[in-house]
């Protein structure tokens, strides 16, 4: 399931934002990848472990919580430290999988990396080419968002950020680790739930309404892994 999520930063939160980063200093991208990424990706970051990564970083991490949109489709168990990058100048990132495990900074646990995001913090405008390209069983999709948008997608699926022509392309990504490991019972509950409460909407706490929410949790407490 690929799903655009509007509205994670206002832009007044992006503005802020952008003014740290554009202010900072970038290093090269290939250094939080393994081999296999080294080899197609040309880009800068913020260096991963810096004090400005770490701050901004919490900033995106506790506007992805409180989305609830996100929290319904996620359903997350652990959010990874969200990281930044920059592309600029024909700079890209070639296809490619994220990796499966994940260390996570000043933590005693590993993630496991069930679904990707990448929050714009660019708009469309600034910047020429740099889609995120995401290759499923459906088929290729490109995602261009406006800035303080996310797009979440499986961390399984082949994906690349074509070059930048011209401008930056300002991001930040992360990884997160669902209760739901499973893709398809992830979205099976994500539609579920959206049509729960549209019924809710619709006609209130009926008992039908009632009853498929009473299923919809017992199919997250049959799965979920905690």
């Amino acid at each position: 399931m690929m799903l655009h999520i509007p509205e994670v930063l206002s832009k007044e939160e992006v503005k802020a934002l952008r003014q740290k980063l554009d202010a900072s200093n970038w290093v090269d991208g290939k250094e939080t990848v393994g081999e296999q990424g080294a080899r197609v990706k040309k880009n800068r970051q913020l260096a991963e472990h810096s004090p400005l990564s770490i701050k901004l970083g919490q900033i995106v991490a506790n506007a992805v919580r409180r989305h609830p949109l996100f929290f319904a489709a996620a359903l997350p168990l652990r959010i990874a430290p969200p990281l930044f990058n920059a592309y600029a100048g024909g700079e890209h990132y070639g296809l490619h999988v994220d990796g499966s495990i994940r260390e996570v900074l000043n933590a005693d646990y590993q993630l496991r990396t069930d679904l990707s995001s990448t929050l714009f913090l660019s708009e469309p405008d600034e910047y020429e080419g740099g889609e995120l390209e995401v290759v499923d069983t459906y088929g290729t999709h490109q995602v261009k968002l406006p800035a303080g948008d996310l797009i979440l997608y499986p961390s399984s699926s082949l994906h690349q950020v074509k070059p930048v022509t011209a401008g930056t392309r300002v991001c930040s990504f992360f990884w997160t680790q669902s209760m739901i490991r499973q893709d398809a019972q992830r979205t099976m509950l994500f539609e579920m739930d959206q049509h729960i409460q549209s019924l809710r909407l619709q006609l209130g706490d009926t008992p039908a309404v009632l009853g498929l929410t009473g299923q919809y949790h017992n199919l997250l407490r049959m799965w979920a892994e905690t």
